[in-house]
């Protein structure tokens, strides 16, 4: 952090990275030049924390939660960070999904101060200088968006910043990056959405959305430009279109240091859950029949990345394909289709059941996974089907916010007579059904992204490959006790996410040693304690 000395009085107070408000002691108030500025009264951090939450909770809403908590996030950094890691599962669903979602929608509508870096069009050959605009100079995770896919709520143009802010708290707060490496960057190229075109508190760039090779001279001066400025930093594609998320993905993973957390992080939280999930019905994995209802970027990414785990357990990828197949509106993706992306023509299948239910019939699926934006498509009707073909069926409704899910949890468990294994994209509360507690998984990218990012910063990474996200799911897959499968849940507790985050990013640390592509030199001997004690601590 950079050095504020110099700051006193009303500055240090102003000054969001070294307020500590009432928690300054009397000898810090001389020194600072505070006395007179503050009650008397000296409030630890913990007291500190006791009054956030009691104005938290008396909000009437969660978009006024969120306003409250961003509000304090401009304060006072530590604070809120300190309330945040002490109180993840409470807060994580408010400064992310799905009230993120929510934010999102209403952002020009809430906005109070820049939190991230905007770049349009019209500042083509000048990104360098507006790099060079912002403050702070080490910046080791930057997550641009340019909002045309967000979470299932679709385009929502530059109204789409919120989702870099948010996922980069979570960087923070759930792997200990420091808050001043974080860089959010919303690429406003314009939106479709005629609500926000017509709004006239709308923020975004007034235009359709631009396209074509000049989206892609804008995406690849943004690219170098960042590693001019940053050559040490990490780059997070998110909630970018399919086909843009995919040819972005394509053109940088080789030879630049990034992810796209929908496709990569997406799909190796879900294929954490299914391998978890084995333990719970007794089939090996390489045993499994997967079923996608969805055919976007999300639902390729976590098949590929099944693929690929399948054949390093020896499956070959013909037979590992063959498992897996994928359903959309139409019905079954088949051959004869002319329709289907190209990513997904290696998992067509031959014949054409009429809908979903006679996909579902026919392919007998243990592990059904929904990544469509569309809610309440797995009705009753596929659930009771998927309890009569398995004992114990796997049910994924992984679309966000909570509101876009294919079903909800207390569905699943009552069309099931309790014998469904549910995950979910959003939150969902625990249920209790014949007498029975469930504690309903969330498939959150949090237990994969930030530990991926920390993982490839520390080890000084040239890129990241999907080996990298294999480690990282079959780690989170073995953090996952006896205790959490018996409640019916295929995912740790959040409250251990800074544990999980370090984990992930120790094995990450060694994935990369092992395949060449770290930097880190020397390397420590005890990898996991290096990791941890580079991690951000908010106390004070």
């Amino acid at each position: 952090m950079e050095n504020k000395a110099h700051l006193r009085g009303i500055d240090v107070l102003r000054d969001p990275d070294i307020n500590k408000s009432t928690a300054f002691t009397a000898q810090e108030r001389e020194r600072l030049g505070l006395r007179g500025l503050l009650p008397p009264a000296i409030s630890t951090q913990q007291m500190q924390i006791t009054r956030v939450l009691e104005n938290l909770r008396r909000q009437s809403s969660d978009i006024d939660r969120y306003i409250f908590l961003r509000a304090l996030q401009g304060r006072n950094r530590r604070l809120f960070y300190r309330t945040v890691i002490d109180h993840i599962e409470e807060i994580m669903p408010i400064i992310y999904t799905p009230t993120v979602g929510e934010a999102c929608l209403e952002f020009a509508h809430i906005y109070r101060h820049t939190r991230a870096l905007f770049i349009t069009p019209e500042d083509k050959g000048q990104i360098p200088k507006l790099l060079d605009n912002w403050e702070k100079k080490d910046i080791r995770v930057i997550v641009v968006t340019d909002g045309e896919r967000v979470l299932g709520l679709g385009d929502l143009g530059g109204n789409g910043a919120g989702i870099p802010i948010g996922k980069l708290s979570l960087y923070v707060a759930c792997a200990g990056i420091r808050p001043e490496q974080c860089l959010p960057v919303m690429l406003d190229v314009g939106t479709e959405n005629e609500t926000l075109l017509d709004d006239p508190l709308y923020l975004g760039l007034r235009r359709r959305r631009l396209r074509g090779p000049e989206y892609m001279e804008l995406l690849e001066e943004f690219v170098r430009a960042v590693q001019q400025a940053y050559p040490d930093a990490l780059i997070q594609f998110e909630d970018f279109a399919t086909e843009n998320a995919r040819s972005l993905l394509a053109r940088y993973r080789d030879d630049v240091l990034c992810f796209n957390d929908d496709i990569q992080g997406t799909a190796a939280v879900a294929l954490a859950g299914v391998i978890a999930s084995t333990r719970i019905t007794d089939i090996p994995f390489r045993d499994l029949r997967v079923m996608f209802l969805g055919k976007g970027s999300a639902a390729a990414g976590i098949a590929d990345l099944m693929v690929s785990s399948l054949v390093e357990e020896g499956v070959p990828e013909a037979d590992a394909r063959s498992r897996i197949r994928f359903v959309d509106r139409k019905g079954l993706i088949t051959r004869e289709r002319t329709d289907i992306p190209e990513t997904l023509v290696d998992y067509a299948a031959d014949s054409a059941p009429a809908d979903f239910f006679g996909a579902v019939e026919e392919h007998r699926p243990h592990v059904l996974i929904g990544a469509t934006g569309a809610p309440r498509t797995f009705t009753r009707e596929i659930v009771e089907l998927m309890t009569r073909i398995n004992p114990r069926p796997v049910i994924f409704a992984l679309s966000n916010p909570t509101s876009r899910a294919e079903c909800t949890a207390e569905e699943a468990y009552a069309w099931s007579n309790g014998r469904a294994i549910f995950a979910s994209g959003s939150p969902f509360q625990p249920v209790t059904w014949g007498g029975r507690f469930y504690r309903p998984g969330q498939g959150n990218n949090a237990y994969i992204f930030p530990g991926i990012g920390l993982g490839a910063v520390f080890a000084g990474a040239t890129s990241i490959p999907d080996t990298m996200f294999l480690t990282a799911a079959r780690t989170l897959a073995d953090l996952i006790s006896e205790k959490d499968l018996e409640a019916g849940t295929l995912y740790p507790p959040l409250t251990r996410i800074r544990q999980i985050s370090a984990a992930i990013a120790t094995t990450v640390v060694e994935r990369a040693l092992e395949d060449g592509i770290a930097r880190l030199d020397p390397v420590p001997d005890d990898l996991r304690s290096a990791i941890e004690a580079t991690m951000y601590d908010p106390s004070y």
